[in-house]
């Protein structure tokens, strides 16, 4: 159709990037991922996507590469012709303890976590100010809020998502556009079910709720604030983690 807005998923080829953007196509939303996965991949996600009767695009790009971004962005909206909604969900971990991490490891995360987040608002806001509307969704952690030990790169990066959100939030809140951030908890990802079985019994029991949360419960969330339901909402930062960040 004609009128779908279109939202701009970072890292949503899998995990809780493709989840957001399953849930986001569903409620008629044409949808533009941008991932570092192979093209066959991305392919495969997008028409994954179309089965749900709308326009799917891949682009492969680092959300770290300023230019790179900028680019990408200019040819998201010659396909779609404009941009509604932008996730920025991109993330990757090096884990280690600080007193052993080494330089390129704490820059990658936070190039990647941060500055890719930064870029993306940076491009895409100006496309959102123009139209006077626009909803931007942060995916930050409960890690940047508590702390995580082995995580000091991830955790300050995550941490820098929230200072990030709220700012932009009363920067670009006179245009029409709200920016919040989703913070998950212990979500069954890849990485979580790559865990060690005593490492992913003792996470789980970290959570009051005693689950694992799913990919679908920070999609949820993300479609809610995506829609017109959340248009007062700016400068939060909901915690999505069973319980536990309380």
């Amino acid at each position: 159709m004609a009128d779908n807005k279109v939202a701009v998923i970072t890292g949503g080829a899998r995990g809780i990037g493709f989840a957001i953007a399953e849930s986001l196509a569903g409620a008629g939303n044409d949808i533009a991922i941008i991932d570092m996965c192979g093209e066959d991949a991305g392919a495969a996600s997008c028409a994954e996507l179309e089965n749900k009767g709308i326009k799917a695009r891949f682009y492969h790009e680092n959300v770290a590469d300023f230019n790179g971004v900028a680019e990408t962005v200019k040819a998201i909206c010659a396909d779609f012709g404009k941009i509604d909604i932008l996730v920025n969900n991109a993330g990757i971990n090096r884990d280690k303890l600080v007193m052993q991490m080494a330089e390129d490891e704490f820059d990658a995360v936070i190039n990647v976590n941060l500055k890719g987040v930064f870029n993306m608002i940076r491009h895409v806001s100006r496309i959102m100010v123009k139209a006077r509307s626009g909803r931007i969704i942060n995916i930050s952690s409960v890690s940047g809020m508590m702390g995580n030990p082995g995580q000091a790169n991830y955790s300050a990066a995550k941490a820098g998502v929230i200072g990030l959100t709220k700012t932009t939030a009363r920067e670009l809140a006179s245009r029409g556009i709200t920016v919040n951030a989703i913070a998950p908890g212990f979500i069954e990802t890849p990485m979580t079910k790559a865990m060690p079985e005593e490492a992913l019994e003792a996470g789980v029991r970290a959570v009051p709720l005693g689950r694992i949360g799913k990919p679908e419960d920070i999609a949820a969330c993300a479609a809610f604030l995506a829609s017109d339901a959340a248009s007062y909402i700016t400068g939060e930062i909901i915690k999505v983690d069973g319980g536990m960040y309380i």
